[in-house]
């Protein structure tokens, strides 16, 4: 991917993230075995989430897969909540995720410690297996991501979907998606070389962009639009295929394009009705995964692999795009304006 850009930080350690997901897999096994096995004895009747940033992305997926394919109503309850307005939300015998790098923001902590005192299993996915969101919750899931230096969150992000995944197969004894699950970190290191130099030259030069996704893949929207806003500055904003529809498509133009993402499941069909008509409307479109139609970038992934894995590879494979469009744009991806590592909100 464009090698006449400097290797940044924010690249090297999205290069990682292959071995990350092995190291992590390996290492939670037996921790997810038992907590698949205790949650099968036990059912929670509903399930929350609470993150931030990159890490609340992460918690989208965790949400359609618990959602999709566990029948787990689960609602992401926000931080602020317990330490702005010092309620109390009702959360006994739920499963409560909190989903971290550091695990030291003080409103998460907040919430967290709130779920554990009302009776709900906690769980921390955190980077910081000594911090204290660690501490607070009773089971801990380290995502073994190792240090990440650049702002921008990458292999610390990816770690984070895989361990909701293992979670998930352990938990529902999937062999379909637990064998799928074993595969992981190659379809990564295959995606982590995939070229998607092709959508440079468009999304160098934009200021705007709808980043759409569907389902088990709308969180990587999610996050591919924030990547873009803070290493790029651009004015990305994630959309639900469906939502598109409803309204805000018609911001979409010469100078305002639209990137799909998509999986092969039972979405496909409506993205690929949608690619066409915004096709039809002279919209620039570039499509990724496993949408067809008529684009104006066609970007290559990572084929026959099983749809909740096929969004965490198309991640894997944004990564070097949005490094090059931030450099192309003449930023550095390390340290964008005014964001620092580690951002703690009350």
């Amino acid at each position: 991917m464009n090698s006449e850009f400097p290797v940044t930080a924010m690249l090297s350690e999205a290069r990682e993230a292959p071995q990350v997901v092995a190291r992590l897999l390996e290492s939670n096994a037996a921790l997810c075995r038992d907590l698949g096995a205790r949650l099968r004895a036990s059912p929670p009747p509903f399930a929350v989430t609470c993150a931030r940033g990159s890490s609340d992305n992460a918690a989208t997926f965790a949400k359609y897969l618990l959602e999709i394919h566990s029948g787990l109503v689960t609602a992401s309850v926000g931080p602020s909540v317990t330490s702005v307005y010092s309620a109390r939300p009702r959360m006994r015998d739920a499963l409560f995720l909190a989903v971290s790098q550091s695990g030291r923001s003080p409103d998460i902590l907040h919430l967290a410690n709130a779920g554990r005192e009302d009776g709900a299993l906690t769980v921390a996915l955190v980077n910081d297996s000594t911090s204290p969101l660690a501490s607070t919750c009773e089971v801990v899931l380290p995502l073994h991501a190792g240090p990440e230096k650049s702002v921008a969150a990458t292999k610390s992000f990816i770690a984070a979907l895989a361990a909701s995944l293992q979670l998930v197969a352990h938990w529902s004894q999937d062999q379909a998606l637990l064998k799928a699950l074993e595969t992981l970190p190659d379809v990564l290191a295959k995606a982590a070389s995939t070229d998607w130099s092709a959508a440079l030259p468009m999304l160098s030069k934009v200021d705007d962009l709808f980043v759409v996704g569907r389902g088990v893949g709308f969180a990587m929207a999610q996050e591919a639009a924030l990547k873009l806003k803070e290493t790029s500055g651009l004015h990305a904003e994630a959309m639900s295929a469906a939502e598109l529809m409803h309204g805000p498509w018609t911001l979409a133009g010469d100078h305002f394009p639209i990137l799909v993402l998509s999986q092969r499941d039972e979405t496909l069909s409506g993205v690929n009705d949608l690619v066409t008509k915004l096709n039809e409307q002279g919209v620039p479109v570039i499509v990724a995964g496993a949408a067809e139609g008529p684009a104006k970038v066609m970007l290559p992934s990572v084929e026959n692999i099983h749809p909740f894995v096929a969004p965490i590879a198309l991640i894997q494979s944004f990564y070097p795009l949005v490094n090059a469009i931030a450099q192309a744009r003449g930023r550095n991806p390390d340290a964008p304006p005014r964001l620092r590592k580690v951002t703690e909100t009350v």
